[in-house]
């Protein structure tokens, strides 16, 4: 369920306090750097940035969350005072941030680094996804995590998909071109993520590297687990550096083929996996902050496991890179609610001993972390720090015990009075039996597994067709008495909203391949993780009602739901520290999401894409001189606009959840009114994205091409928006 899936000493820090500081944003101006002398505002070759800034750390958690997850429990950034802290005392530190839909891991991290929708870099659903062939089969699933220019087996296209059918823009080269090297670990697309695919893709199947790990990933006699067969994955998985031309770091290293880039990229290179980097920043195998040698679960240095990096390893690693002059580094941490020591149970309910435990090691590394930058003199005076979260989540599990228990203090437990089990698991559903046991439909279809199914029916029939239309409703009828302790037996509806692919279109979850397209997705109620009984469709569901647990059982390996819509999943943060940052503190007065991070890092760098971002500069959290010069003093214009271009673009934004609420009471509706209901959202989606194209074209022009905003074109855009947000669509079909 995660990418692959303080007992503090001192009295845990308290967020409403920190939110109560942080209101006095004026204060925290005086302290904004006024000479604007000191501040270079145009990037310049040779990797030199804008705001006097030398390098950049983009972190991003999963699931780790700065909202409590239960009142009583101090949060995990409150468990971690060392970051929250510094992102709080020395820049921003937004609470009102969201994910795009579906809010999953790879749509996560790839939407913040790229400043792109899934619609534009091919990415909606995640972490697997499925593609029809020509003859409507439905795909085994097909992962999200591949190297940048990964070709999907069955449509033939890039999995990076973007709107011009090619493949996206690499988040590394606006860097490379400027003459820095990029460092990752353990991010999504830019190392490797899956062998032998990704050697493939970039090595083919001739060279002795992929001859090589092919061998080793095929041992005869030699089991899965094995030393020999983990090796291949330890020496290339999850680590690359993307070099400037003629950088001496990748002297060796393999052409970095991105041939769909605008403009062209000819004559780079790259580093891929452990075996290439590490001798190219360190003469000995990397250390974690503990000084223990970052390695698998063998002892063989290298990239440690499958994408669930600890931060000791993964602050560890990027902290070698900066020492080895790598400017620009990108890392990904794993959440700290699932058990990272390989002991049971596999997952924490909040303010258990164990989670707790978990993210004091947490405290620990980001404390040594900053100390470690520090004493290289890298720190908040010439280092743009970026950190968020790839999706935010729902805790599944009965009460707490002791009621009122902190977990710092007193610590919870979880555990089932009436069955003495505990309590804390996702109640896993296979959906395609409750749909034959409550409302004998039969229809094959496949899913991608998740609290907000898509659904895939073989054939890929129409919206419109008998078979869809039945399913919808079908889906949207089901209930299950949700047996977790301290939920009161309550009837659950199952299907809270539903997007055909109408909604999907607006909501950017769907891309140029039609191929890719689901049938419908299902926002289900977050208790639920929804799959199907069948692992192939020949497979039949089974009939549940003698034994409900073949339709619904409690899983206590998972715990954590996200993917779907709901607050506590699409709502995270966004902390930035450095240069031409502006110090609010704690703020959640202004909405963003995961595609403002790209534009905002690039105009605080003074830095340009050679493509149009989805997202939008977040100019209040740029300090005075920074805003003056990105914006020629126009900054008030700009975010008028920008706010109420948020509203109509961004999925979780007002039109967003308008209409998905109107998607799902005209999915259950009669024909009459479904058919009203797709020339009413046709109509606009169309006029939001033509008017979606003008603002953000705007924008853009304004925050990177040195035009002024019209007062008069801001205005009329804005009675635009007004006007599109002001449209509903009533129960009988008819818009008003």
């Amino acid at each position: 369920m995660t990418k692959r899936r303080l007992v503090v000493a001192a009295a845990p820090v308290a967020l409403a306090a920190l939110l109560a500081a942080a209101g006095s944003v004026a204060a925290h101006d005086a302290d904004d750097r006024r000479h604007d002398e000191q501040h270079r505002f145009i990037a310049q070759a040779g990797c030199k940035f804008a705001n006097g800034i030398k390098h950049v750390v983009h972190l991003t958690f999963d699931n780790v969350h700065l909202r409590r997850d239960d009142p009583d429990v101090p949060s995990d950034l409150e468990q971690i005072p060392s970051l929250l802290n510094f992102l709080a005392d020395n820049g921003t530190l937004g609470s009102n941030h969201h994910t795009a839909l579906i809010s999953h891991t790879a749509t996560g991290v790839l939407t913040a680094i790229s400043g792109l929708y899934g619609d534009r870099m091919g990415v909606p659903v995640s972490n697997s996804y499925r593609v029809f062939d020509t003859a409507g089969n439905i795909s085994a699933s097909h992962p999200s995590f591949v190297y940048w220019t990964a070709i999907d087996t069955i449509d033939g296209k890039p999995v990076m998909l973007d709107e011009r059918g090619k493949t996206a823009p690499a988040p590394s080269a606006a860097f490379t071109r400027l003459g820095c090297d990029v460092g990752a670990f353990s991010v999504a697309n830019i190392e490797f993520e899956t062998l032998p695919g990704d050697i493939e893709t970039v090595y083919g199947t001739t060279s002795p590297e992929f001859l090589s790990v092919q061998a080793a990933l095929s041992l005869p006699n030699t089991p899965a687990n094995a030393a020999a067969r983990q090796k291949p994955n330890t020496d290339w998985l999850g680590i690359a550096i993307h070099c400037a031309q003629g950088s001496a770091r990748c002297a060796n290293g393999k052409d970095d083929l991105l041939p769909d880039e605008r403009g062209g990229y000819i004559g780079f290179k790259a580093l891929f996996g452990n075996v290439n980097v590490q001798p190219a920043i360190s003469a000995t195998p990397i250390k974690d902050l503990n000084g223990v040698v970052i390695a698998d679960a063998f002892g063989q240095p290298g990239f440690p496991n499958i994408f669930n990096p600890h931060p000791s390893q993964t602050l560890g690693y990027l902290a070698a890179m900066l020492d080895a002059g790598v400017q620009v580094v990108y890392g990904y941490i794993a959440d700290a609610h699932d058990n990272r020591h390989g002991n049971t149970p596999n997952t924490f309910g909040p303010g258990e001993a164990a989670y707790v435990a978990q993210l004091k090691e947490y405290e620990t590394a980001f404390a040594k972390f900053f100390d470690r930058l520090a004493a290289a003199g890298i720190d908040k005076s010439n280092t743009l720090f970026i950190v968020t979260a790839d999706e935010g989540d729902h805790f599944v599990g009965g009460a707490p015990s002791p009621v009122g228990c902190d977990g710092v203090n007193v610590p919870c437990t979880y555990v089932d009075p009436v069955t003495g089990l505990r309590s804390v698991g996702e109640l896993t559903t296979n959906l395609d039996s409750l749909l034959l046991t409550q409302r004998g439909n039969t229809t094959p279809f496949l899913v991608h597994a998740d609290d907000a199914p898509t659904l895939y029916i073989s054939g890929n029939p129409s919206p419109t067709a008998p078979v869809t239309r039945t399913l919808e409703k079908d889906i949207a009828a089901l209930t299950f008495t949700n047996p977790l302790f301290g939920k009161n037996n309550r009837i659950d509806q199952l299907a809270q909203f539903l997007a055909d692919q109408s909604e999907m279109q607006l909501l950017h979850m769907v891309t140029p391949s039609s191929a890719r397209t689901p049938t419908f997705t299902v926002f289900g109620n977050p208790d639920y993780f929804f799959q199907t009984t069948r692992g192939t469709l020949p497979l039949a569901p089974v009939d549940c009602s003698a034994n409900p647990q073949l339709c619904v059982v409690q899983n206590n390996a998972f715990a954590w739901n996200h993917g779907d819509v709901q607050e506590e999943i699409v709502n995270n943060f966004l902390g930035m520290v450095g240069p031409g940052v502006r110090h609010t503190g704690i703020e959640s007065k202004v909405f963003s999401d995961h595609t403002d991070i790209r534009p905002t890092m690039l105009a605080l760098l003074g830095m340009t894409d050679d493509y149009v971002h989805d997202g939008r500069v977040l100019v209040e959290k740029l300090d005075g001189p920074t805003r003056s010069v990105v914006l020629r003093g126009d900054h008030e214009r700009y975010q008028r606009l920008a706010t109420v271009y948020k509203q109509i673009t961004a999925p979780v934004g007002e039109l967003g959840l308008k209409t998905l609420d109107q998607a799902t009471t005209a999915i259950k509706s009669d024909e009459t009114g479904y058919g009203a209901w797709l020339a009413f959202i046709a109509g606009l989606t169309s006029e939001r994205n033509t008017l979606v194209a003008e603002i953000k074209t705007a924008l853009n022009d304004a925050a990177f091409g040195g035009k002024k905003l019209d007062e008069h074109l801001v205005r009329a855009l804005t009675r635009r928006v007004e006007a599109l947000l002001g449209h509903t669509v009533k129960n009988d079909g008819e818009s008003e």
